[in-house]
């Protein structure tokens, strides 16, 4: 049986550009719940460093999250960002230590 996999990104959006991410980050989020494999998806918005934000995504299979990374919405979201951030995100798939 496959395990879950955990996934946290960090996406920092420029200053000018804080709620165009946050709404598209919020639809993102929206769409990426729907689908079949993911388990949960929450975002999160930092309270110490307004606009960046984060994302806590839990999968079914890494191949559930091979099947987001190909979503027509994830695309999208990857095209209309890149010019709104402050630097690339960081993306962290974790594993239980122990």
């Amino acid at each position: 049986m496959p395990s879950e996999l955990k996934v946290v990104a960090t996406i920092t959006a420029k200053p000018e550009s804080v709620d165009v991410i946050r709404t598209g980050l919020a639809t993102l989020a929206e769409e990426s719940a729907k689908e079949s494999g993911n388990v949960s998806y929450e975002l999160f918005e930092s309270v110490s460093e307004p606009g960046t934000f984060v994302t806590i995504e839990v999968w079914g299979s890494q191949e559930d999250l091979d099947a987001h990374m190909q979503t027509p919405h994830l695309q999208k979201a990857l095209g209309e960002f890149g010019a709104h951030l402050a630097s690339a995100p960081s993306i962290h798939p974790l594993r239980v230590v122990g």
